[in-house]
């Protein structure tokens, strides 16, 4: 991020609930992810923020809340996310984990071999603050989020990270507060 900076102020501001003294922790990981993502202006950074939000829980939890392992173990949703039935304990073991919550052998195999780390074998690294910051940025990057962040799509962003609407509504009001945060004067898509 040449020209675009985050401070602990700012990074407690984008996210609200974060606590201070982990904000700090955070802030060079989150550094990293913004340099490896490309998130170069206030519009990108206001997306960015606002779906790392929504997806952690403003960055604090790591790993997938809910009993979801059921459902990504068997059926379309599974194939989907390249789970095997043989592989009994995928959904549960390969649940979603980071800044960007990764879900599936498929995103996890992609991302290990992305970042050099095998996430296949050792799921829990993606719930490390630097492999989640790397992660995240991976994500972003490989599926063309700056461009629809640049054209201010929630919903086109939301899409491509959720594969649905699940938390549209909190996407969006995050992403209206980030930009009010930042000055930028733009309606949230």
């Amino acid at each position: 991020m040449a020209e675009l900076r985050i401070d602990l102020e700012l990074m407690t501001k984008l996210f609200p609930s974060l606590a201070r003294e982990r904000a700090a922790v955070l802030l060079p990981h989150f550094h990293r992810a913004c340099d490896e993502a490309e998130i170069s202006t206030s519009l990108r950074l206001a997306h960015f923020a606002a779906q790392l939000g929504h997806e952690s829980n403003d960055l604090r939890w790591m790993e997938e809340r809910g009993n979801y392992c059921v459902n990504y173990d068997t059926g379309r949703l599974a194939t989907r996310l390249g789970n095997t039935p043989e592989a009994d304990g995928d959904g549960c073991e390969l649940r979603g984990r980071g800044w960007i919550q990764i879900t599936g052998a498929a995103n996890y195999e992609a991302a290990g071999a992305a970042l050099g780390v095998d996430l296949v074998a050792n799921p829990e690294l993606a719930a490390t603050p630097d492999v989640a910051a790397r992660v995240a940025a991976w994500y972003w990057r490989t599926r063309g989020l700056n461009a629809l962040a640049d054209r201010n799509d929630v919903l086109g962003i939301t899409l491509r990270i959720n594969g649905g609407r699940n938390g549209l509504e909190d996407r969006q009001r995050r992403t209206s507060r980030n930009l009010s945060i930042l000055g930028v004067q733009e309606a949230v898509a």
